[in-house]
């Protein structure tokens, strides 16, 4: 798990003066040629960007925007629907998106994820043009993708910045402590704004979305892969949430404040909670208060690893965790709830 010093790409400061997205199972004939040339990138996808204006309070000391920020979003249905980030949304009052024709439109929050930073906004407008999502990137280092957002707010609209993939299946641990995984490392210039706008291959189909940087480093950005995220559209969209099976507690991440409320010893790893004894955590002998450090020997420091541990963790019926419990250390097995085999 990288350890540089990293920061969501911050929200910049200013004062407010026919379905192309392939859902899974559609027949859509979608071109996997990457020769486009960077112009023509462009204008298949600059249509879809749009602009996301909030006015709230920061979620966190790391997202120091001045009471109102912008950042970016893609269109991914005629219906409204855009993929932006969820740091960008967390504790917004009120939102306005900027279409690429200029307009500006209402927008509201529909479904957020925190572990994967990822937000859906909603708006009513007429002849969006959806962006083409690519579900299985199937990237290569070295090869050279489009990011597209607005950063810094500057008018006219989306900016272009051009790079390689640096590096894949990239893990970065945020401010708020959580771990992002499956991420996309790239050395196109993101700015602050560009948050939750797309990244884009040569075939003009989205790869990634735009979400961190690393400020001590040079070139070094960070994108969420599509092929880790697709997966979770649909739910958001139908139930406003991400599925995750119901293991029969409720996890929570150790910070500083959690060790002093719940007056914990260990201070990292997540804390069980609300432990349910007919479930599969209570069946495989977890207990209120007991803090998990490992899945099958994997460490975990907070929910984004607990929950990537689980489904990287094969077909093996039950998983081993590592507890730092209140009569000490102790390893259990916990059984698979179907949901979560089936996921894997």
């Amino acid at each position: 798990m990288a350890t540089l010093p990293l920061i969501l790409i911050p929200v910049a400061s200013l004062l407010f003066g026919s379905g192309a997205w392939a859902n899974p199972g559609s027949s859509a004939v979608v071109s996997t040629d990457k020769t486009l040339s960077v112009p023509a990138v462009v204008a298949k996808v600059r249509s879809s960007v749009v602009t996301i204006l909030t006015r709230g309070v920061p979620a966190s000391p790391s997202q120091v925007q001045a009471g109102s920020g912008s950042g970016s979003g893609v269109i991914i249905d005629e219906g409204g629907y855009i993929l932006t980030n969820n740091h960008l949304v967390t504790g917004v009052k009120s939102m306005v998106v900027g279409l690429s024709t200029g307009r500006l439109t209402p927008g509201r929050v529909v479904a957020r994820d925190f572990l994967l930073d990822l937000a859906l906004v909603k708006i009513n407008a007429q002849d969006l043009v959806p962006a083409v999502l690519n579900p299985r990137p199937d990237l290569e280092i070295g090869e050279s993708v489009v990011a597209i957002g607005n950063p810094l707010a500057l008018k006219g609209g989306s900016t272009v910045t051009v790079g390689v993939v640096s590096a894949l299946d990239r893990s970065v641990l945020t401010p708020d402590g959580e771990t992002l995984y499956d991420l996309i490392q790239t050395d196109a210039a993101i700015n602050p704004g560009n948050s939750g706008g797309p990244l884009v291959d040569l075939s003009g189909r989205v790869v990634g979305i735009n979400v961190i940087i690393a400020p001590s480093a040079q070139a070094i950005s960070y994108a969420l892969s599509m092929e880790a995220i697709y997966p979770h559209i649909q739910s958001m969209m139908v139930r406003g949430s991400i599925y995750r099976p119901d293991l029969g507690f409720t996890p929570v991440t150790i910070t500083p404040s959690v060790m002093a409320s719940f007056g914990l010893d260990g201070d990292r790893g997540v804390l069980a909670l609300q432990v349910d004894a007919a479930k599969p955590a209570g069946v495989g002998g977890l207990q209120n208060g007991d803090i998990i450090t490992a899945v099958d020997q994997h460490q975990v420091f907070n929910m984004g690893d607990f929950w990537h541990a689980l489904l990287r963790s094969g077909d093996q019926p039950t998983v081993q965790l590592t507890l730092h419990g209140r009569s000490g250390p102790a390893t259990i097995q916990l059984p698979k709830p179907a949901a979560l085999k089936a996921a894997q």
